[in-house]
Order: C-alpha cells, then structure tokens, then sequence
C-alpha cells in the first residue's frame, strides 16, 4: 500500500492564507479549505510560503486594528488609552486595599522619661511609619506619571 501525497494548496489557496488569516486561526483556515487541522499546520511547517503569508495576514490586520485603537486613544477615549497603556506600555491595575487603623491624637512624648528599651520602641516605630510613607508616596508617584503635551 502506497502514501498518499501530501496535500497542498493551489496558487490562489496560498494567496488566500493571507487575507483569511486577518479573520481567522489556522484551526479556522483548514476548516474554511476543508482539509484536517494538522494538514493544514503540516502545509505550513513545509511551505514557508503559506506560513509566510499567514504571519503576514495577522500581522497586518493587527497593525491595522492597533492604529484604530490608537487613533481613538490619541482622541482621547479613555477606554482605548488605558487598554493601549496596559498592553504596550505595562500599566496594570492592583487590587490592593491599604486599611490604616484611625490613630489616636498624637501625644506630646517626652523622650527624657523614657527607659533605653522604650526608645528603642518608639525609634523603630517611627522607622517604619516613615518607610510606610515613603514606600507610598513613591508608588503613587509611579502611577502619576504626566503624558507629554497632554497627548499620547
């Protein structure tokens, strides 16, 4: 018993790849050609033409996909800035809460009435107020950055 040939696609199959692949995946595209799933990824691993014009499809539609959203964003639609800004920029959101505890009205403290060990206390207490703080002040600042000329 003999192989079946593989099989391939016609001149105008190959040039298709590339419009259809805007549209579709490779799973969709051998469904569209009526071959099976892994004919199709075989064709493409041995035909560096079809690959190339199905990387060439995708990448065009996403080109023109990504300048719609970015014209939109330079328009100032906020919904397609911070979708632009988390995927190309790195932006990303946080769902951290920070609860800080009411404190009590601060007390006149007077360090001359206190033992070495009371100090010590009250040293890495306001240590770690003051790195809290910071550690604050410069996270926010992060996610403030100012956008050139108001504009993306």
């Amino acid at each position: 018993m003999m192989a079946r040939p593989p099989i391939t696609l016609t001149e105008d199959q190959v040039r298709e790849v590339e419009t259809l692949a805007a549209l579709l995946n490779q799973d969709q595209i051998a469904d569209y050609f009526g071959i099976a799933r892994n004919t199709f990824r075989a064709i493409c691993e041995r035909d560096e033409e079809v690959l190339a014009r199905y990387k060439r499809g995708k990448a065009k539609a996403i080109a023109h996909v990504a300048n719609g959203l970015l014209q939109r964003a330079r328009a100032g639609d906020t919904v397609s800035s911070i979708f632009y800004l988390k995927t190309q920029a790195g932006w990303r959101e946080t769902n951290e809460l920070h609860h800080v505890a009411p404190q009590p009205e601060p007390q006149p403290t007077n360090l001359s009435e206190m033992s070495d060990d009371e100090l010590l206390d009250y040293l890495e207490v306001t240590k770690a107020l003051i790195e809290t703080v910071v550690k604050d002040r410069d996270r926010f600042a992060q996610r403030a950055l100012p956008v050139p000329n108001g504009r993306l």
